[in-house]
C-alpha cells in the first residue's frame, strides 16, 4: 500500500474528479485521466486486491489488516472525488456539451494528444509487436467511436452483460463507459431504473460491474506484469482512436434524423470536418486555446503524478 501526505490525498481525490467528470462524457474516459495521472496500475492492483484473500485476513487478522490490503485509503480517496464530480463537476461538463461544444471538445482533444505523447515516451522500445498493437488499438478504438447507437435490449442478461462490458471499458483508456452504454442501448435503461428504483435492474447492472470489474482487472494485471509495454501501446492505441470521436468540429450528415437513440430521441449523423467546412462559428482561435489548456492540465498532472515502476 501507498503511503500518501494530506496533500498527496488530497491530490488523488482532485484526480478521481477528473475521472468522474471524463466517464460522463461520451468519447473520454476515466481510465485515461487515472493512466496519465500515474495512478492506473495502483488502481489495478488494488481492485485485485479485493478478494476472497482479503475476507479472510478480515477474519483472521482484523479490519485494519483488511483495509490496507485492499488500499482502502486509495480507494476512499479516489471515489470520493468521482462521486463529487459525478454529483457537481459532471452538470457542468454536460452543459458545455450542449452549448458550447466545439470548445469542450477541443480541451479534450487537446487533453488525449498531451496523454498520447506522454504515456507513448514511457514505452522505452518501439518492437514490432508494440507498433502492431498501438495499430490494433487505434483500429478497435476508431471503430468503436465510429459506431452509432443501437435499440435497447432489456433482456436479463443483457443488463448484467452491459455492466459488465461498460465497467471494463470505464477502466481503459480512451474508451467510455458511458459511450459504450450508449452503443448497447442500454443507457436509457439502466437510468430509467435508478431514477424508478427498480432494485432488480439495478442489481443485475451491479453485479455485471462486479464481475467485469475484478475478471477484467487481473487480465490487466497479468498483461502489466508479463507483456508491459506492449499493453501500454495498446492503451495508447485506443486514445488516438478516440481522437476521431473528440474532434470538435462536426456536421449534420443527411437531410433528416437518421439515429435513433435507446431512449428513443431522434438525433443527426455526425461527419468529422475541418473547421473552414464548419457550419457554423468554427472559434478556431478560442478552440485553440481550449486545445492548450487540456494540454498543459496534463503535463500538470504529470508533474505531480507519482512515478510507476
Amino acid at each position: 500500500m501507498t503511503k500518501r501526505s494530506p496533500i498527496q490525498l488530497a491530490l488523488l481525490s482532485l484526480k478521481g474528479v477528473a475521472m468522474g467528470a471524463a466517464d460522463v462524457v461520451p468519447g473520454v474516459s476515466g481510465g485515461t485521466i487515472a493512466f496519465i495521472s500515474g495512478i492506473y496500475q495502483e488502481l489495478i492492483e488494488s481492485i485485485n486486491n479485493v478478494n476472497f484473500a482479503a475476507l479472510k485476513i478480515w477474519k483472521k487478522e482484523g479490519f485494519k489488516s483488511f483495509w490496507n490490503h485492499i488500499n482502502g485509503t486509495f480507494f476512499l480517496f479516489l471515489f470520493a472525488g468521482i462521486i463529487i464530480s459525478i454529483a457537481s463537476l459532471a452538470k457542468i461538463v454536460t452543459y458545455f456539451l450542449e452549448v458550447h461544444p466545439v470548445l469542450i471538445w477541443s480541451f479534450f482533444f487537446g487533453l488525449i494528444i498531451a496523454s498520447v505523447w506522454l504515456i507513448g515516451k514511457t514505452i522505452k522500445k518501439w518492437t514490432l509487436g508494440a507498433v502492431l498493437m498501438l495499430l490494433i488499438g487505434t483500429l478497435i478504438a476508431f471503430y468503436i467511436s465510429s459506431i452509432e447507437s443501437v435499440a435497447t435490449v432489456d433482456a436479463k442478461w443483457y443488463i448484467f452483460l452491459s455492466g459488465a462490458i461498460a465497467i471494463c471499458a470505464m477502466i481503459l483508456p480512451g474508451i467510455s463507459g458511458s459511450f459504450i452504454l450508449v452503443l448497447m442501448g442500454s443507457y436509457h435503461l439502466v437510468l430509467e431504473a435508478v431514477k424508478s428504483r427498480d432494485l432488480a435492474v439495478i442489481a443485475l447492472f451491479a453485479v455485471g460491474c462486479l464481475v467485469g470489474l475484478l475478471t477484467f482487472a487481473r487480465l490487466l494485471k497479468y498483461l502489466f506484469h508479463h507483456f508491459k509495454e506492449i499493453t501500454i501501446a495498446l492503451l495508447t492505441g485506443f486514445m488516438i482512436g478516440s481522437l476521431y470521436k473528440v474532434w470538435p468540429w462536426k456536421i449534420k450528415v443527411g437531410v433528416e434524423p437518421l439515429v435513433i437513440h435507446s431512449n428513443g430521441k431522434e438525433d443527426w449523423m455526425m461527419s468529422n470536418v475541418l473547421p473552414t467546412n464548419f457550419d457554423g462559428d468554427a472559434l478556431l482561435w478560442p478552440a485553440i486555446g481550449c486545445a492548450i489548456g487540456g494540454m498543459l492540465l496534463i503535463l500538470i498532472l504529470e508533474r505531480f503524478a507519482p512515478k510507476e515502476a
